[in-house]
């Protein structure tokens, strides 16, 4: 015993110490720790949890910092890895930016389609309307256009799920089951569906965290199947959302893990290696309700659902913009003003007047096929409809706030009498007037004219002063464009020309239907 009475080690246990320190030691160096900084996709705060399983495994942090955009844009340099819900925008960016820049390395961790969340009165309200039962995009827009369904969705512009439902819808409106093209977007056909876009959110997490504080402001949400199957885990909603996978296809995010700094890629393997390990996929899959990669990983019930047809990305950046312009932040564009010019002439009578009729029945809802949903009148859409003969007959404005609506001008249309003679040029001189004290009045509300007509202009204005009179109008007016249909016996050249002077299309009723005609020309400006 010394002076202070301390007990000296025994050699033995100095020993055993040394040598756990020495094991220790070994352990470390075996397993160097090292941090890579990711930038990730909010969604992605779900992982965290799992991500000191993978330090301990092999040595490597992340440390996730939440703040990726749907492309990307913000700056890339402090980050090693990013790890958005898709890459695709991204890529398409560095494509269009015509940079030297090499691919990154990119896997895909794990995978979810982009679907919907509806509220159980709501999807069996909407399934009885539906032969079959099963829901598509179509039937959401068309539920949207008539005012009967309000629905949450991020911002497309700035958030991976929203941009990734926005194409789909588009892809789905565009009915040609390719990848959207230009063409396919020149004319916007989401006016209705965006018109039940009422709860909004930076990305899906602030969506979803509104939505459980507000569950009575939307009916629906879209977002990816994981973060619906969370919330209805989660048990904050007074009823559970159905989950429903639209018929007419899919967007599928497969969450891929991105290497920024090629000098980090022995780091990046082994966190994709373990990342992409049955064990972890399987753990991912129970915290996340994310799709495992993996085939070899067994789903519970609710992830066997068949994704179907799963919808391609655009391959054009400029695509993908002109959707994100189209669409406009949710919530804030006006409803359109269209001023349909409607031929009343006597050679009108019998089965052009019917098909007349027909077609406007179809854009008030009777149409039951998926371009039919996709173009119809849409709730607070201003509508004016001008029957014309040899001159101007009547003249009808709505706004559609419901079928009364809706009725009140298919009947307005229905009812009207003929008249002798053709006008063209001083009935559209009419809807350039209804058109310049729209502007004025509603300035911010998108103002088009479509003018019909089976017959050459006999009677009124000529095409010399009406396009005099057009130049005498304010810019805003001016810009207004028309959209000829072509039918009957009408002077196919004169309306290409209005078309053309006035930045509009002419379609050719006679080479289709009215119906097709006006669906065609549905959205364009």
């Amino acid at each position: 015993m010394s002076r202070t009475g301390r007990r000296r080690p025994e050699p033995l246990l100095a020993l055993g110490l040394l040598l756990a320190a020495a094991t220790l030691t070994g352990c470390t160096k075996d397993k160097p720790h090292h941090t890579l900084r990711v930038l990730a996709s909010p969604e992605l705060a779900d992982v965290e949890p799992l991500l000191e399983d993978l330090e301990e495994d092999t040595g490597v942090e992340l440390k996730l910092d939440y703040k990726a955009t749907a492309d990307l844009s913000g700056p890339l340099g402090p980050y090693d890895l990013a790890w958005p819900a898709s890459d695709r925008s991204y890529l398409l960016r560095l494509q269009d930016s015509g940079a030297p820049a090499a691919r990154p390395e990119s896997t895909a961790i794990m995978r979810s389609p982009v679907v919907v969340g509806l509220a159980p009165a709501v999807a069996d309200r909407l399934r009885r309307g539906v032969p079959g039962g099963r829901l598509s995009w179509a039937d959401i827009a068309d539920a949207a256009a008539d005012g009967s369904l309000r629905f949450g969705m991020p911002d497309p512009r700035r958030s991976d799920t929203g941009r990734a439902a926005l194409v789909g819808v588009a892809t789905a409106a565009a009915g040609t089951g390719r990848a959207l093209r230009e063409r396919d977007v020149s004319c916007d056909r989401l006016r209705g569906f965006r018109s039940g876009h009422t709860l909004t959110g930076a990305n899906s997490r602030d969506l979803i965290d509104t939505y459980v504080r507000r569950q009575g402001a939307a009916d629906a949400l879209i977002a990816h199947e994981s973060e619906l199957l969370t919330l209805n885990a989660a048990g904050k909603l007074k009823r559970p959302l159905e989950i429903v996978h639209p018929e007419d296809g899919m967007v599928l995010s497969d969450f891929p893990l991105m290497l920024l700094d090629a000098g980090e890629h022995k780091a990046y393997r082994k966190v994709v290696d373990w990342l992409r390990r049955d064990e972890t996929q399987k753990k991912l899959m129970e915290r996340t309700w994310r799709r495992p990669v993996s085939q070899d990983v067994p789903r519970p019930a609710r992830l066997r659902e068949e994704i179907g047809n799963a919808l391609s990305y655009p391959d054009r950046i400029a695509v993908v913009r002109r959707l994100m312009d189209d669409y406009g932040a949710p919530g804030s564009r006006a409803a359109d003003h269209v001023v349909f010019l409607l031929d009343f002439s006597t050679s009108m009578r019998g089965r052009r007047m019917a098909d007349l009729r027909a077609a406007f029945a179809d854009l008030s809802g009777a149409d039951p096929t998926a371009t039919g949903k996709f173009a119809r009148f849409y709730r607070g859409e201003r509508l004016t409809v001008v029957r014309f003969a040899g001159r101007v007959l009547e003249e009808r404005t709505v706004t559609v706030r419901g079928d009364g609506d809706l009725r009140a001008l298919n009947s307005f249309v229905g009812k009207g009498g003929f008249g002798a003679d053709t006008a063209v040029w001083s009935a559209l001189g009419r809807g350039y007037e209804v058109a310049t004290k729209s502007v004025a009045d509603h300035p911010e509300q998108p103002v088009s004219i479509v003018l019909m007509t089976d017959g050459e202009n006999n009677e009124g204005r000529t095409y010399g002063k009406f396009t005099r009179d057009r130049a005498r109008l304010g810019a805003a007016a001016r810009a207004v464009p028309t959209f000829p249909v072509h039918f009957g016996e009408a002077d196919a050249k004169a309306l290409r020309r209005a078309a053309d002077a006035t930045g509009g299309r002419m379609v050719d009723a006679n080479s289709s239907s009215l119906s097709q005609a006006f669906k065609e020309i549905r959205g364009c400006r």
